[in-house]
């Protein structure tokens, strides 16, 4: 787990990795779909949060569910992910 790391114009791979105290600075942060990043005590400054692989599909997916019909769906996802926790 990186621990007090400052990221800084790199891309990093987000799956299955765990920050703590870390601080990401005009970086490109790719998640692919696998097992979801953890962040405790982070900052990021003018990120770029990228999608790709399965990651990328699932959001095309929930684009054609919209388009179909299914807005209420994703918008009630919408609504889970913003929810306060």
């Amino acid at each position: 787990m990186p621990s007090g790391e400052i990221y800084n114009h790199e891309t990093v791979a987000m799956d299955g990795e765990s920050f703590s105290g870390c601080e990401f600075r005009d970086c490109r942060l790719v998640y692919a779909g696998g097992e979801p990043p953890v962040f405790v005590d982070c900052s990021f400054v003018g990120c770029d949060w990228k999608y790709d692989a399965s990651a990328a599909r699932t959001l095309a997916y929930l684009k054609v569910v919209w388009s179909v019909g299914g807005k209420a769906s994703v918008q009630a996802l919408i609504k889970d992910i913003t929810a306060a926790r």
